[in-house]
């Protein structure tokens, strides 16, 4: 299975390591989706930015 992450927030004003997740996941931009494997790494990542992010899980 895979996740579709969207940016829906901006992340101006952040915590570092909060945009450094951001930047590891791929986003560059707002509004901007990144497919990634559903791993625990990754759901980690989208945990420390859920208020940041949409996630949707797409078949793959």
């Amino acid at each position: 299975m895979k996740l579709a992450i969207t940016q829906k927030r901006s992340a101006i004003g952040r915590a570092k390591d909060q945009k450094a997740t951001i930047e590891a996941l791929g986003i560059k931009r707002l509004s901007q989706q990144v497919v990634h494997n559903d791993t625990p790494q990754i759901r980690g990542m989208i945990n420390k930015i859920k208020h940041l992010v949409e996630v949707e899980e797409v078949e793959g």
